[in-house]
């Protein structure tokens, strides 16, 4: 049985590949600069939010927690 603790880090990690695929979509469509901000912000944040998701992960591996 999945916990639901690692359950909210999977959802975590699908955030963030819609995160990341939403900046990829902006980036080709945009018409301005500000979108560009706004898709870099998205973009950055994703990666910052997946190193906090695997770090979290790697812990509950170690406590023997995490199941696949």
């Amino acid at each position: 049985m999945i916990r639901a603790c690692d359950e909210s880090i999977k959802k975590t990690f699908k955030l963030v590949e819609d995160m990341l695929d939403i900046a990829d979509e902006g980036d080709v469509v945009r018409e301005d600069n500000g979108c560009g901000v706004l898709y870099g912000v998205v973009r950055d944040s994703a990666y910052k939010i997946k190193k906090l998701a695997e770090a979290e992960k790697e812990a509950h591996i170690r406590k023997g927690w995490w199941k696949e």
